[in-house]
C-alpha cells in the first residue's frame, strides 16, 4: 500500500497544509452544522457527513473539535456529524444515513476494523467517496478513496522499547489497560508492545479493555489490585485516560502511581501530559488528535479529481516528565 508519512505535527493545528497534494479549505473556523444543506454541494458548498465513534476520552474530544473547526461553513463545507457512543451498528446506520442524504463525501473514524465491506460497497455504489480518520478497516481499500492517521504499531513499539530499555533485565510483573476490543489502535498498539518486549523478563500477568474511558480503566485497575495486589510492577495503558482511571484506583489501593506501579501510556492529551509532569505516568507515547484539516484536504482533493495517496502517516512524539514540562505550555491539545 502506498503511503505517506508526516512528521512533526506536534503543533498540527497550525501545519495543517502538510499533507501533500491537499489543499485546505482555508483556516480553521467554529463547529459544523448537524443537518445537510438541500442537494448537498448547492452554491460550492461541500455537504460531508462524519460518522465519529462517540466521545470516550479526552482524546477523542480534541478529535471531534479539529475536524468540526476544518469541515466548518467558513471553510466551505456543511458538516452532517454523528457520534455512534462506541456502538457499530449505530455507526454503520449513520454512514447508511449519510449515503440516503446523499452528501458529497463521507469521513468515517471507524470503532472497529471489520464488519465495513457492505456499507463502503454501498457508499461506492452511490458515488460517494470515502475518507478514514484515525482508525482502519479491514475492507479492500477500492473501497475508501484515502486513510489519514497514526501509526498504532509503531506508537506501541515505541512504548514497549521504552518497557524493554529500563525495566527488561530485571523481573517485571506487567498489567495492561487494553483499548475497545477489535479496533485499530487496541489491536496494533497490543501488538508493537508484545513485539518490543519479547525476550526481555517482563512478565504479562493480566490483560484487560478498558473501553478507552477513565471510568472503565479505573474499574479494571481495580480488579488486578484485588487479584494480584502489589505485586504489579509496570501498567502498560492504550490511552491516556485509562491511565489516568488506573491512577484513581492505584492511589485508593495506598500505592503511590509513578513509583510503586510505573506507568506507560499514548496519547498525549493536556491531563495525561499533566500527569506525567507530576510522576504519576512515567512515559507518554504521544497519538496526535488535530487531524481534521488534513481531512478536510483529502476531501477536497478527491472531489476535484486529484490523484491522493492510499494512506497518510502523522509522526508521534513520546515524552519523559521533563520533555512534557518543556512543551506543555505550548500544546494545542
Amino acid at each position: 500500500m502506498k503511503r505517506s508519512v508526516l512528521a512533526g505535527l506536534a503543533l498540527v493545528g497550525a501545519v495543517g497544509l502538510a499533507l501533500a497534494g491537499c489543499t485546505s479549505g482555508g483556516s480553521p473556523g467554529g463547529g459544523g452544522s448537524s443537518e445537510p444543506a438541500p442537494g448537498g454541494g448547492g452554491d460550492g458548498v461541500i455537504t460531508v457527513g462524519f460518522a465519529q465513534t462517540g466521545s470516550e476520552s479526552g482524546w477523542r474530544s480534541a478529535n471531534t473539535e479539529s475536524m468540526k473547526a476544518a469541515f466548518s461553513a467558513e471553510n466551505g463545507f456543511n458538516l452532517v456529524f454523528n457520534a455512534a457512543d462506541n456502538k457499530i451498528e449505530a455507526q454503520i446506520a449513520a454512514v447508511r444515513g449519510f449515503i440516503n442524504q446523499g452528501v458529497d463525501a463521507i469521513v468515517i473514524a471507524p470503532i472497529v476494523e471489520d464488519g465495513w465491506d457492505d456499507v463502503l460497497t454501498e457508499a461506492k455504489d452511490a458515488g460517494i467517496p470515502v475518507i478514514l480518520e484515525d482508525r482502519t478497516v479491514t475492507a479492500p481499500d477500492d473501497l475508501y478513496a484515502s486513510w489519514v492517521g497514526l501509526d498504532f504499531k509503531k506508537e506501541g513499539v515505541i512504548a514497549g522499547e521504552w518497557a524493554a530499555e529500563n525495566f527488561g533485565d530485571t523481573p517485571t510483573n506487567l498489567v495492561v489497560l487494553e483499548g475497545t476490543t477489535g479496533s485499530a489502535p487496541a489491536n496494533d498498539r497490543a501488538e508493537g508492545f508484545n513485539e518490543a518486549i519479547a525476550g526481555t523478563q517482563i512478565k504479562l500477568l493480566d490483560s484487560q479493555t478498558g473501553n478507552f474511558t477513565r471510568a472503565d480503566g479505573k474499574t479494571v485497575m481495580e480488579g488486578f489490585l484485588q487479584k494480584y495486589g502489589d505485586t504489579i510492577d509496570l501498567l502498560y495503558a492504550h490511552n491516556d485516560d485509562m491511565a489516568l482511571g488506573a491512577i484513581d484506583a492505584i492511589e485508593a489501593a495506598g500505592l503511590v502511581p509513578g513509583e510503586d506501579i510505573k506507568i506507560i501510556s499514548i496519547d498525549a492529551v493536556r491531563d495525561g501530559m499533566l500527569a506525567l509532569i507530576d510522576g504519576k505516568i512515567n512515559f507518554i507515547v504521544e497519538c496526535n488528535p488535530l487531524l481534521g484539516d488534513l481531512a478536510a484536504g483529502l476531501v477536497r482533493d478527491v472531489l476535484d479529481g486529484k490523484a491522493v495517496e492510499k494512506a497518510y502517516y502523522v509522526e508521534d512524539q513520546s515524552f519523559t516528565p521533563e520533555q512534557a514540562a518543556a512543551v506543555i505550555d505550548d500544546r494545542l491539545y
